[in-house]
């Protein structure tokens, strides 16, 4: 992993998405190291290895199915993360510790799963693309509850996020967030986004979304051309964030947060840039970037202990029933 720091200010401390039939898995590669790494004093590039977030040292590379085609990842409290496939919907859950996981959701046929939330309850909020969310229960894999948030055709239900009694969903294609209740009943809010907000045509734009570390708003990642904006949760009215340090977060994908550090996500670029928000999240301070030559097109990160974990959804390499897939870790 390579950390540049083209600024001279220091990180903020971190306040602390076949097989497809369930296969088993074939044997995964183990990437791990310990200790703290060397550093370049005269390039400011650090290259550093980690031990794992729960003691011990853990894998920081481990496989998923061939053909499973991922692209949401989302982790809780425990040390498992679930995947979500854009093939057939299907959730994989994979044990942190080991490496090892296997197929919770078998998925089905029109069945599509990409940004994922983990919630305190166990309930597993999942983006369906075709206008759908899915409620999934974490321990068995069932579905719980299924809403149609738009028409099927002409929207692309992206990412979620939790934040008050809602989750917060993303529409690549339509100027609007959808708010599903928390739990197992409720009426879904549709919020027009409106201010600074510029639908673009043709083209991903609203991707990646986070809550704002006052809990007050939401950030909102537009892939195309590559902007931050800051959406009241009242109003809709979206207004957008000054990049300090950094042109644009063009490809910018999954978005996470700790504190009032922001990491972004941006897939083709093979990249994790990390910002410094002000206090009312409508400044963002690049303040280093994060690459791997591990990354193959990274979409989505969560994070457990000093770790983010990504994986890489290969946009760019044949999406065939034979092509193989990764999740990784990253020290932060």
């Amino acid at each position: 992993m390579t950390r540049s720091h083209p600024h001279p200010h220091s990180l903020p401390h971190p306040s602390r998405r076949a097989l497809l039939g369930g296969a088993a898995l074939t044997a995964f590669a183990v990437a791990t190291g310990a200790g703290a790494g060397t550093a370049n004093a005269a390039t400011g590039t650090k290259t550093a290895t980690t031990t794992g977030g729960g003691g011990g040292t853990w894998p920081t590379e481990f496989p998923l199915p061939n053909g499973f085609l991922p692209e949401g990842i989302a982790i809780g409290r425990k040390p498992y993360a679930y995947m979500g496939s854009r093939a057939n919907g299907a959730i994989y859950r994979t044990d942190l510790r080991t490496g090892e996981g296997g197929i919770l959701f078998a998925g089905g046929t029109g069945l599509i799963a990409v940004g994922l939330k983990l919630d305190h309850d166990g309930l597993l909020y999942v983006a369906g693309n075709t206008g759908v969310a899915r409620t999934h229960d974490s321990r068995t894999g069932e579905v719980v509850a299924t809403h149609q948030l738009t028409e099927p055709t002409g929207h692309f239900i992206n990412d979620v996020t939790l934040l008050g009694d809602r989750a917060w969903f993303t529409d690549s294609r339509a100027a609007a967030l959808y708010g599903v209740p928390r739990g197992r009943t409720g009426t879904v809010k549709t919020l027009p986004l409106t201010g600074d907000w510029v639908q673009l045509p043709d083209v991903n734009n609203a991707n990646g979304i986070v809550g704002t570390p006052d809990g007050r708003a939401l950030i909102v990642v537009k892939s195309t051309p590559g902007e931050l904006y800051n959406v009241n949760l009242r109003t809709g009215h979206a207004t957008k964030i000054t990049l300090v340090g950094a042109a644009n977060v063009v490809n910018g994908d999954g978005l996470y947060r700790i504190g009032r550090t922001l990491y972004v996500v941006q897939n083709r670029l093979n990249l994790i840039s990390v910002f410094h928000l002000d206090s009312k999240a409508t400044t963002a301070t690049l303040t280093g970037t994060i690459t791997d030559p591990r990354f193959d097109v990274p979409t989505t990160a969560a994070r457990f202990g000093n770790r983010l974990y990504l994986v890489n959804a290969r946009f760019t390499s044949p999406q065939t029933p034979e092509t193989t897939f990764t999740g990784v870790a990253v020290p932060i």
